[in-house]
């Protein structure tokens, strides 16, 4: 059984919020001129870690399934006459590095993940196999628009940042439990989100052969 407590908990549901107004929202976060070619979710994931800054020597974990989904969108809507500035925004360092360069902020580590249906036990197996006393687990998604039909961008924005740690400590906000068990099924990356956002208990399984227990104090 792997066993870690949660520290700290930073989350963002824009939910119906538009881009424009969520950029609004969090434009302040960062330093005058910054988000001119951030994304979205670069912004989201940004100010949460800002909040839950990682120590210098801290691993971080990043977990999104889509990534920029919504900034290739746009590149792509600018043909014919393709747009340069969306072509580097495309193409920018994924969204927790935006947020790190901008606040020239260093990590111990960092472990991008990506995937499907098991990604989210694939990000806090590997939060939880790290060796250091506390890890950084992020991640989020932003919202689509044509591309959702083909599933090959999120229908929904949000970002989360938590902080793991192997010892309880005084102020232990929850507990997680990972237990290899004859179990099936997956916990999707946004049930995930909404069980840290919501702090809704959760005991079934996160991937095949992998039952998760998530408790609150």
């Amino acid at each position: 059984m792997l066993e870690r407590f949660i520290q700290e908990l930073r989350t963002d549901d824009p939910g119906s919020e538009t881009p424009a107004a969520t950029r609004e929202r969090l434009k302040a976060r960062f330093a005058p001129g910054s988000t001119r070619r951030m994304t979205l979710l670069g912004m989201l994931v940004g100010a949460a870690l800002g909040d839950l800054p990682p120590a210098g020597d801290e691993p971080l974990v990043y977990a999104s399934t889509f990534g920029e989904g919504r900034a290739l969108e746009d590149y792509l809507a600018s043909f014919p006459a393709a747009s340069p500035t969306l072509f580097q925004t495309s193409i920018h360092p994924s969204g927790v590095q935006q947020g790190l360069i901008g606040r020239q902020r260093s990590v111990g580590e960092l472990f991008p993940q990506a995937g499907g249906r098991q990604l989210a036990v694939q990000a806090l197996l590997t939060a939880m196999l790290a060796p250091a006393a506390t890890v950084v687990l992020a991640g989020g998604e932003e919202r689509g628009t044509w591309l959702v039909e083909a599933n090959a961008v999120s229908d929904r924005t949000f970002a989360y940042a938590v902080r793991l740690a192997r010892e309880p400590g005084p102020r232990a906000l929850g507990r997680l439990m990972l237990t290899q068990e004859a179990v099936t099924g997956a916990l999707a990356h946004p049930a995930w989100f909404e069980r840290l956002h919501r702090r809704q208990p959760f005991d079934g399984a996160a991937a095949e052969g992998w039952r998760l227990q998530l408790a609150w104090s």
